[in-house]
């Protein structure tokens, strides 16, 4: 049986952080939360459970009393503490029901009712209305677009419609890494099959499916009262399971030698500089923005964090985050409130696994292999826009994609040899020059990226006997999803 080192993200992690001192000021903070607590992913729809809406609710809870509350030891300059100032605020999620209701609980939480004081509002003809719920107060969810996908989808980058991105996961499924796990926990997947026979086949309990497998028996640990030949899922078992499912998803989420995989960590790079930088030039504004918030996927936070070197500080930054984990990064300076300049900034970066907690506070670590936990903002700027996304026409460029919106910048990134960042490859980061129109350019694109994608697939087939299946037999449990193990919003 194949053994992997622990990579849960739960144990060996450094002590948390000491509190903020007197004199610094929290100027602005951006937040990618994962969802709490669901269903399995093989019988979608996914929903939340009570008990992950508990965990982003208590997430909300604590990150209220940290950033919001009056007194707060890390209260975000000029915040409302009560009654929310909607244009402070800045919360998206992409379009699903997990990932949404995530974030609306953990909502609920960080501005709660304002209760019978402020709830009621007179009219000019004297009547008075009691706002529902006690002051329930209503945020609005924005819609994440990027790198995105939906928590039923069960392949990183099946939803981020980056071809290069694509090509680069599919590889890993000829490579030999891949190949020697297939190979080595055959007996183990096959020797679970009294436990998953009524979701998997023998063909299907494989490493190919080893998030999956994985997934379904953690929540069946979670939530069923019984679970066919439990006896097999001894603890040796349920982390060998766990270390398989955490190598198969890091190696499908992020590539060293091939950055571009990491696509959705390159765009939440740039939401992320993008929000604080407007926040640092409003910070003098009431009305300025000041807490970010984005509910995603577990890949994305992988993706991040291979890109950001976090793995390098602590391996175990290569395991799926648990539900509820959150990752923060913090904007402050120590120069005076009302004047001080970009030379006087800084931010640090913050991370949880599972739902924070009083007792239980994110903890600081360094970024960039820096060994730095508080980076200079101009510092911190220039390593995320290394390997940053934000651009459409350098997105385009990065992932060779040339038809639809992508169309319109294939002779601008000719003209100007633009690319999407210095942590790229020269190949990933130009774009060809062949004198073709955009719409033809378009076609031969669109045509050579199905080819190579294709090829890759029909490789696949070939090597491991596989067979493509619809994603609706998998639903049922008939079928199994090939190149599957990654959730684009785990």
């Amino acid at each position: 049986m194949y053994t992997l080192p622990i990579l849960a993200l739960a144990a060996a992690l450094p002590t948390a952080l000491s509190q903020s001192s007197n004199s610094e000021t929290i100027l602005g903070v951006y937040m990618f939360h994962r969802h709490g607590d669901r269903t399995a992913k093989i019988t979608a729809p996914a929903n939340l459970t009570d008990l992950g809406y508990r965990q982003v609710y208590d997430s909300g809870s604590y990150y209220r009393s940290r950033y919001i509350d009056s007194g707060a030891d890390f209260r975000i300059s000029g915040i409302n503490p009560d009654a929310v100032l909607q244009s402070q605020l800045q919360v998206s999620s992409p379009i699903d029901d997990v990932l949404q209701n995530s974030a609306t609980g953990f909502l609920q939480a960080l501005y709660p009712p304002v209760g019978s004081e402020l709830d009621a509002e007179e009219l000019r003809n004297g009547s008075t209305v009691t706002a529902p719920m006690q002051g329930y107060q209503l945020i609005p969810i924005g819609v994440a677009e990027s790198g995105t996908g939906s928590e039923d989808s069960t392949w990183l980058q099946g939803t981020s419609d980056c071809a290069k991105a694509e090509v680069s996961s599919n590889e890993y499924f000829v490579s030999d890494e891949y190949r020697r796990l297939y190979d080595s926990t055959r007996d183990f997947y096959r020797n679970l099959l009294p436990v998953i026979s009524g979701m998997f086949s023998e063909d299907d309990a494989t490493f190919e499916n080893a998030y999956e497998i994985w997934d379904y028996i953690n929540v069946a640990t979670i939530h069923n009262n019984t679970i066919p030949s439990a006896s097999l899922l001894t603890d040796r078992t349920l982390f060998q399971l766990r270390t398989l499912a955490d190598a198969q998803q890091f190696a499908l989420a992020y590539n060293a030698s091939t950055p571009i995989r990491a696509v959705t960590g390159m765009t939440l790079a740039a939401q992320i500089t993008q929000f604080l930088n407007d926040s640092l030039s409003t910070a003098g504004s009431f009305s300025g923005q000041r807490l970010g918030i984005q509910f995603g996927a577990y890949a994305t936070f992988a993706s991040f964090f291979g890109l950001a070197q976090l793995p390098e500080v602590n391996e175990d930054f290569t395991g799926v985050t648990d539900y509820a984990s959150s990752m923060v990064f913090e904007m402050f300076t120590n120069a005076s409130k009302t004047d001080y300049s970009p030379e006087d900034v800084f931010v640090r970066f913050l991370y949880h696994n599972g739902t924070a907690s009083e007792s239980d506070p994110p903890t600081e670590y360094p970024l960039f292999g820096t060994g730095e936990n508080a980076l200079a903002w101009n510092d911190f700027m220039e390593n995320m826009n290394a390997f940053s996304l934000g651009d459409t026409g350098a997105w385009c460029t990065a992932c060779g994609n040339s038809t639809g919106e992508c169309a319109a910048y294939v002779n601008d990134n000719n003209d100007d040899g633009s690319s999407a960042g210095s942590a790229l490859s020269s190949e990933e980061s130009t774009g060809c020059s062949n004198g073709v129109s955009p719409a033809v350019n378009g076609v031969i694109g669109a045509m050579v990226t199905l080819a190579v994608v294709l090829g890759l697939e029909a490789l696949v087939l070939v090597v491991f006997g596989l067979r493509v299946v619809s994603k609706k037999r998998l639903a049922q449990g008939a079928g199994r999803v090939v190149g599957g193990g990654e959730e684009m919003k785990g």
